[in-house]
């Protein structure tokens, strides 16, 4: 897509982090903006803030993991402004800890955004895009962890390995059909935005029982958020990037490109039929 002015953008988790970064570069490609979020307080604020600088913006408040949500969102879009030009299924959260310490609480939460989010999505609006017949984009986020396999992070490492081979399969059935839609999977590593603290936004019904946690739990959590502190690149940056591969039509988008070198180990993990190595540790 070369022109993006007066076109649409769906952007969810759009009120913070990266997709608030995604929503400002759109705006300043002189797109109309819908910005899909959980937190009502963040979505309304950041929703005038665009109107005030004169952005056509809506804030519509979604939970992703959920298939009647992202049917009311593209209703709204489509009544609001008639099309949709660029889906950014980018709301994501994340929760730690060894595979069989996970609840199935922990489970359907990250599953349900981060996977399920993008799966209504796709299923949602696709056909809204096929049917206009016109040039379009879907930008899933998924992130390093869904080409890597790293300890303690199991479940968030499924979420997104499956966001990254939906992504594919996603390319490949729309290239079987001379589609006008582009598909781009976005994999950062880590950057500054809020996902370490994302457990602000886990529903009631999928908290777990009240229990202290451990000291492990702790630590775990402390280093994780230092880690996406301390991220050198910004979420502006990544958004830039994100952009630029749509303007391209490129597919993969790595804000990191360093961690090839991790990826290749995996990948030749596997056809060398080896063990998985830990590439989450520095070499010595």
């Amino acid at each position: 897509m070369k022109d993006l002015r007066d076109k649409v953008a769906v952007i969810t988790g759009g009120a913070s982090g990266l997709g608030l970064a995604m929503a400002r570069r759109a705006a300043a490609e002189g797109m109309k903006l819908v910005l899909a979020d959980i937190e009502e307080d963040a979505l309304r604020r950041v929703e005038q803030e665009f109107r005030k600088a004169g952005v056509p913006a809506i804030g519509i408040w979604t939970d992703v993991s959920r298939a009647h949500d992202i049917e009311r969102l593209a209703e709204k879009t489509l009544a609001t402004y008639g099309a949709v030009h660029l889906l950014c299924n980018n709301a994501g959260v994340a929760s730690g800890g060894a595979v069989w310490e996970n609840t199935v609480s922990d489970w359907e939460w990250v599953l349900g955004v981060n996977l399920w989010g993008v799966i209504h999505g796709i299923r949602t609006f696709l056909p809204i895009m096929l049917r206009q017949d016109v040039e379009c984009h879907v930008v899933n986020t998924a992130s390093v962890a869904g080409l890597l396999s790293v300890p303690n992070m199991g479940i968030y490492c499924v979420s997104k390995h499956g966001v990254v081979t939906l992504s594919e399969c996603l390319y490949h059935d729309l290239q079987q059909r001379n589609a006008k839609v582009g598909v781009s999977v976005l994999c950062p590593a880590y950057v500054p935005t809020g996902i370490a603290d994302s457990e602000r936004n886990r529903p009631p019904l999928l908290r777990n029982a009240h229990r202290a946690k451990t000291a492990e739990e702790i630590a775990r959590e402390e280093q994780l958020r230092h880690a996406v502190s301390s991220g050198r690149i910004s979420a502006e940056r990544v958004a830039e990037q994100v952009f630029d591969a749509v303007h391209a039509s490129r597919f993969y988008v790595f804000t990191h490109p360093k961690i090839k070198a991790a990826i290749e180990t995996r990948m030749k993990d596997i056809l060398e039929e080896r063990a998985p190595t830990d590439t989450s540790q520095p070499k010595s």
